[in-house]
């Protein structure tokens, strides 16, 4: 069993931390810096077996070449659709990784739309899903496109009700503000966000979270609602008809007018 542990990078960022009771190798998600996770596998004796990239920004991939450095042996994986000189294992959807010493494997899902290839990794009731959904939100559209983000959610959306969803990044208190904004009277939401602020006052990570949760008071991936449809046509000002039309004027709305 593997044990998921985040090591907190810049303002923001999860570098996740992937280690098996027992074992002294280790894998990382998206190190964007590599100086706290040298610290952190310094401090516990571990070492590097494998480097896992969702994509392509420099907040996930900054870190790689000054860890290839102290431990050259570690396996960079990545997105074939994404320019990244570092990567030596590319990927793309339905294709499987298999990290033995962690006795972990992992389905590779493409999940375009915040970038033109990011991928995801899922496998032990666990994804990593980069910046493509956050806890409670989703990342803006930048080299991808508005239908492949609409279209990456739903499908990470049909995962088990029950698994963890472990993004990048802790922005969410921020996107829960804006999720009220759309569904003001969403029970789930409320509970939500009293509980994910209770967790930040005591310094804890609101991640992961779970797709049942992200389903329940996730606007971004409720696009079939219609609380969630009402209100992004009242800001469109058009009658929206698809999942993909709602998504857009969803994250437009977000992008200019929160944000």
């Amino acid at each position: 069993m593997i044990d998921i542990r985040p090591i907190p990078a810049f303002d923001d960022n999860y570098i996740w931390l992937l280690t098996r009771p027992g074992y002294g190798g280790c894998a990382v998600v998206d190190p964007g810096d590599e100086d706290p996770v040298i610290e952190r596998l310094q401090a516990e004796g571990l070492t590097l077996d494998a480097i896992l990239i969702t994509h392509k920004h420099g907040d996930h991939v900054g870190g790689i070449r000054g860890l290839k450095e102290v431990w050259p042996d570690a396996v960079v994986y990545g997105p074939a659709g994404e320019p990244i000189r570092t990567l030596e294992r590319r990927l793309q959807g339905g294709d499987r990784i298999e990290l033995k010493g962690l006795k972990a494997s992992f389905e590779i899902l493409d999940v375009p739309g915040h970038t033109e290839g990011h991928i995801a990794y899922y496998g032990h009731g666990a994804l990593f899903c980069g910046d493509t959904l956050f806890a409670a939100g989703c990342g803006r559209v930048f080299s991808g496109t508005f239908d492949q983000l609409s279209a990456s959610l739903i499908r990470i959306g049909q995962l088990p009700s029950d698994t963890r969803a472990y993004c990048a990044h802790e922005y969410t208190l921020a996107n829960l503000g804006f999720a009220a904004w759309v569904e003001p009277e969403n029970a789930e939401l409320e509970a939500r966000i009293s509980r994910d602020q209770a967790r930040r006052e005591r310094g804890e990570p609101t991640v992961p979270s779970q797709i049942g949760e992200e389903l329940a008071s996730n606007p971004f991936m409720r696009t079939d609602q219609a609380t969630v449809i009402a209100a992004a046509s009242g800001w469109a000002g058009d009658q929206l008809a698809d999942r993909a039309s709602v998504f857009r004027a969803l994250r437009t709305w977000k992008d200019k007018d929160y944000d």
